[in-house]
């Protein structure tokens, strides 16, 4: 009588239970070192702005004069002020329809640039590297000619169209003010969502879409089904670093009110800290609204960052 063996380690339990992580300190003891120095760059001037943003802190106390503590009363006297309000709500505005043209126009141009051959991707490479690349008082220099309103070549060309634009002034009026910022603005902040798309359109495989088309995919279908999904963590970085950049916009706005734009009518929250800070010299109404500006900035991101967090877990 033949006895047949069973298999060695047949009565084994087959399923193991996973090996669970060690916990290492290493990684957050280098994180230190960055950690500290975050806390002493940012840290220390949000801590002082704030300490600022509780007293008496004007001119005189700039020349020694020892600042007088009143509390929360900045901030009581502040969003008393209906300007305030009205220069909130005008750059929330003003924020977000800068950030949403800036982002499609971004993934526009980087779709062009991804479906074009090598010689046109590289005139619009090397184009949006010099428009990025260009500092920000001599775009504005030029742009400024642009829309001058006695010598500019947006008068003469729309003027050379049959339309009546001799002598128009474009920064009079708020709203043709801030159509001229709007064109600034996007055209300056365009060349980074274009690149940071793009490189995550170099990542989607060939072999899906060509797929898809074979699959009868139209190519908004394939955009839409494909292409979104995977540049969806670029576009929510981008736009949450656009809301950020939009919101605390300055030199663009500055230099046209100093081209003889109105300021009253025409100031955002960057320029009208500015104005009651430097203008005023009144530093403590303008860290206080400074301080209010951080908050408005979480908030607005705030949305995105959760998103973020969860994508990552």
């Amino acid at each position: 009588m033949t006895v047949v063996s069973a298999p060695q380690g047949a009565g084994r339990v087959s399923s193991e239970q996973p090996r669970r992580r060690r916990f290492s300190v290493a990684p957050y003891l280098l994180l230190v070192p960055a950690i500290v120095v975050l806390l002493v760059a940012l840290g220390y001037p949000l801590v002082w702005q704030f300490i600022t943003s509780t007293q008496k802190f004007g001119l005189a106390q700039q020349f020694g004069k020892p600042p007088e503590f009143v509390g929360l009363s900045n901030y009581t006297q502040l969003f008393s002020d209906p300007q305030t309000w009205t220069v909130v709500a005008r750059s929330i505005a003003f924020c977000l329809v800068n950030a949403v043209i800036t982002v499609v126009v971004g993934v526009l141009v980087a779709l062009l640039m991804n479906a074009v051959g090598t010689i046109a991707r590289l005139v619009l490479q090397i184009a949006m590297l010099l428009a990025w690349a260009m500092p920000v008082i001599a775009a504005m220099t030029v742009w400024i000619w642009v829309f001058d309103w006695r010598r500019g070549i947006a008068n003469w060309a729309l003027t050379q169209l049959g339309l009546d634009f001799t002598n128009h002034n474009w920064l009079e009026q708020p709203l043709s003010f801030y159509f001229v910022a709007t064109v600034i603005v996007v055209w300056m902040s365009v060349p980074f969502v274009v690149f940071s798309v793009y490189a995550g359109l170099t990542q989607i495989s060939d072999e899906v879409m060509e797929a898809a088309a074979l699959d009868g995919a139209s190519a908004v279908q394939r955009f839409v089904a494909i292409v979104l999904p995977m540049i969806r963590p670029v576009l929510m970085i981008v736009t949450l670093l656009q809301v950020i950049w939009d919101l605390r916009v300055f030199a663009q706005i500055k230099m046209l009110q100093d081209a003889g734009a109105p300021t009253a009518s025409t100031d955002l929250l960057g320029t009208y800290i500015y104005r009651l800070g430097v203008g005023s010299s009144d530093f403590a109404m303008a860290s206080a609204l400074s301080i209010f500006v951080l908050l408005l900035t979480i908030a607005l991101s705030f949305f995105y960052v959760m998103h973020l967090m969860k994508e990552d877990q």
